[in-house]
């Protein structure tokens, strides 16, 4: 189960709530759920009782042990408590990290692809000729398109390109991330998007991709082929987290019209990806043997990989394997 599945969970208890005549309150359109904070309990937190407790006239954690009682038996939720005030502190069933892997691996680059924006009504994005805005318009309607829903003109214009700032300057890929990467209402990037080295975002995206690609040609080389299960650590914590977000990430992006999110997520990721390899052995070395802790670091390396590689392309941006 992903970020994105609780979070559809959390808002089903709600609805069935609702539903049953235990709470009398508007379903909230999205439910949104994040690590806990201090205090907290389980993999998962939500506040959505407490955004619901006035409405409800009860109080807070009341409101939770409502919400509580229709989730615990949920499908690959292993248990829910409730902290603090009336924080749903959520414990997910089985392997989460494997289960996460192997849906990515399923999924490929279309990981977090889906029907979020099928009905609705079409997203405003940028119209007319002027680079900046018709690269946005492109990247923005992939990610549309990429959520069943469709585009049209009338979305706020970005600040100008400006001058050396095209393809013929910057090259096709450089192009569209100084003009994407930065928020619509900032100047595009210049130059800066060509350095190979860290302090370039840009870099260190395509970097990242490269590597977990060239992990899992070395695995192989060492007879380490990845397999999903559980990984250990802060820094795997963090990245499997940030992998579980994506399919939340492109909706929101995709909702806005936004692919400035998406790139400033994929920066993120990357940095998450770096942190998971510096922090522990992905491959064996020396005369150690490969395990099973090796292939399931591997497997959430080459899934971070094919999850830049999916972003990359909604932007309109080549993922190469080598750089």
């Amino acid at each position: 189960m992903t970020p994105a599945d609780l979070s559809l969970a959390v808002l089903s208890a709600v609805r069935s709530a609702v539903d049953g005549g235990e709470l009398a309150v508007a379903v909230p359109e999205r439910v949104v759920v994040e690590r806990p904070g201090p205090g907290g309990a389980g993999e998962w937190a939500s506040n959505v009782a407490l955004r619901l407790a006035r409405e409800a006239g009860r109080p807070p954690r009341e409101v939770a042990d409502v919400l509580r009682g229709r989730l615990v038996d949920a499908p690959g939720i292993a248990g829910v408590e409730v902290t603090g005030p009336g924080f749903l502190n959520v414990t997910l069933a089985g392997d989460s990290v494997g289960a996460l892997v192997a849906r990515i691996g399923d999924e490929g680059e279309a990981y977090g692809w889906g029907d979020a924006l099928r009905g609705a009504g079409p997203v405003a994005v940028p119209e007319g000729t002027e680079l900046r805005a018709r690269v946005v318009a492109e990247a923005a309607g992939r990610l549309v398109r990429a959520q069943g829903g469709s585009v049209r003109g009338g979305g706020a214009a970005p600040v100008p390109a400006g001058a050396g700032r095209d393809e013929a300057v910057l090259g096709a890929d450089g192009s569209r991330w100084a003009l994407l990467h930065p928020a619509p209402h900032d100047l595009a990037h210049g130059a800066e998007v060509l350095e190979q080295r860290a302090r370039n975002p840009l870099f260190r995206v395509r970097y990242a991709h490269a590597r977990s690609r060239g992990l899992v040609v070395g695995g192989a080389a060492l007879g380490v082929v990845p397999g999903a299960g559980p990984v250990t650590g802060e820094a795997a914590r963090v990245l499997t987290g940030l992998l579980g977000e994506q399919p939340a990430v492109l909706v929101a992006a995709a909702r806005k019209g936004a692919p400035d999110r998406l790139a400033r997520q994929l920066v993120t990721l990357a940095d998450a990806f770096f942190d998971f390899h510096d922090s522990c052995d992905v491959l064996p070395r020396g005369g150690e043997k490969p395990g099973a802790a090796h292939r399931a670091r591997l497997a959430l390396a080459e899934a971070a990989g094919t999850v830049l590689a999916g972003g990359l392309s909604l932007l309109g941006i080549s993922a190469p394997d080598h750089l």
